[in-house]
């Protein structure tokens, strides 16, 4: 028994998913679902690569290739544990099932009726997954928790056509100007958002995660140094950090209405729209927020425009427990090989299948990454360090055997 007991490629609505497992340590010990992607970002612009995009290329200490790091390098030396495990002892200390999906670049659509059609193939006590980032070369970071997402539309519709701002102005309520209108009601004077409800459900931050994340050695100058800005904004009483990763947020991706090109036409725009997207907390339920702010929206449109409000995407935020015993093993995983012991931090990102795990098989999930901050992902000149990568291999198979430990 050194390989996986069964192997399928599993149909789904679009790219198939690949699933394996080995059960062999039996039903006293636990089991982990190892969770990847096999699919990557376009490699657009091609002409930037100094190598071509997929043919993998050494230079120095590092990988260059599209999907190095983001997801292929990252799910490759998880299986590289696997066998290196195998090879020695001829079974795992735990029993492991592995799910890897093609979809995930493009907002895992299939994978939500996926789980729910597979809920006892995929059962677990815990979900590994490696597709996160060290903060720092040599100082490992553990992600114990995700924010959701709730993606909308608003679309504002006023005159019949575009109409002459001289023969007209003062007499029509601007599409566009009432769009900015709502747009800059959202937040307050503080940052705090102004959508009634918004932070009714809110989960408070506890006095240990705020330790926990005062731990984590970034700087205003490093934030300074990634946004090209020199003064944050956001709520007075939180940190820098805590804003970005932990609490809730309502952002204007992009907003359009009358004439943008060169030189000046002198219209009131028929038409104007904006999407925004809401990051969410644990205990904020994606469907409510969007329900609460289309509530709102509407509820500031004037008569006489027409606004529609639609949802573009959501998904629920995911939060681990600090004193999970899959959290210590991992923890303990990153001190045996990197000497260190790792930083705690949120992610002020999304990763919808992570909540999907965690609602659906009730398990607890762990992002290991061993990515870098400098390796280019979903751009040209992607890589992975291999230091990380093989050290990757090493903390993997502490993790297992840690984790088997505990029962």
């Amino acid at each position: 028994a050194t390989r996986m007991t069964n192997v399928e490629v599993i149909p789904t609505g679009g790219h198939p998913a690949v699933y394996g497992e080995w059960l062999g340590a039996g039903p006293d010990r636990p089991t982990v679902l190892v969770y990847g992607h096999y699919d990557v970002q376009p490699v657009d612009p091609i002409a930037l690569w100094q190598s071509p995009p997929f043919e993998p290329a050494i230079r120095g200490e590092r990988l260059y290739a599209r999907g190095a790091t983001d997801d292929k390098g990252q799910l490759f030396l998880n299986m590289k544990a696997l066998e290196s495990i195998m090879a020695v002892e001829g079974r795992l200390p735990v029993n492991v099932k592995v799910i890897f999906e093609g979809e995930e670049e493009s907002g895992s659509q299939n994978m939500d009726a996926f789980v729910r059609k597979y809920r006892d193939k995929l059962a677990a006590d815990t979900v590994l997954i490696s597709d996160m980032a060290f903060l720092g070369k040599d100082q490992p970071m553990i992600v114990y928790g995700l924010r959701g997402l709730a993606y909308m539309e608003v679309r504002v519709s006023g005159p019949s056509h575009d109409l002459h701002s001289g023969a007209f102005g003062g007499s029509v309520y601007n599409p566009a100007q009432w769009l900015a209108e709502l747009i800059a009601s959202m937040h307050d004077e503080t940052g705090r958002i102004t959508i009634p409800g918004f932070y009714d459900s809110v989960a408070p931050l506890s006095a240990a995660e705020r330790a926990a994340l005062a731990k984590v050695p970034y700087t205003q100058e490093m934030w300074q140094a990634e946004t090209g800005m020199t003064h944050p904004w956001g709520e007075l009483d939180y940190t820098l950090l805590e804003r970005f990763s932990a609490r809730p947020t309502c952002e204007v991706n992009g907003i359009w209405g009358g004439f943008q090109g060169e030189g000046s036409k002198t219209i009131i725009p028929a038409k104007a729209g904006a999407k925004i997207s809401m990051r969410l907390v644990p205990n904020q339920n994606p469907a409510e927020i969007a329900r609460l702010f289309t509530e709102y929206v509407m509820s500031c449109a004037p008569q006489h425009l027409t606004v529609e409000v639609s949802l573009l995407s959501d998904g629920w935020s995911c939060i681990t427990p600090l004193d999970s015993v899959a959290i210590e093993a991992a923890s303990q995983a990153y001190q045996a090989v990197w000497g260190v012991p790792p930083v705690f931090n949120r992610s002020g990102g999304s990763i919808p299948i992570a909540a999907n795990f965690q609602k659906e098989l009730g398990a607890s999930i762990v992002l290991m990454g061993f990515g870098m901050p400098d390796e280019m992902i979903h751009a040209p000149n992607e890589n992975f360090y291999l230091p990380n990568f093989y050290n990757g291999i090493d903390a993997v198979i502490h993790f297992y055997y840690n984790l088997a430990a505990t029962h």
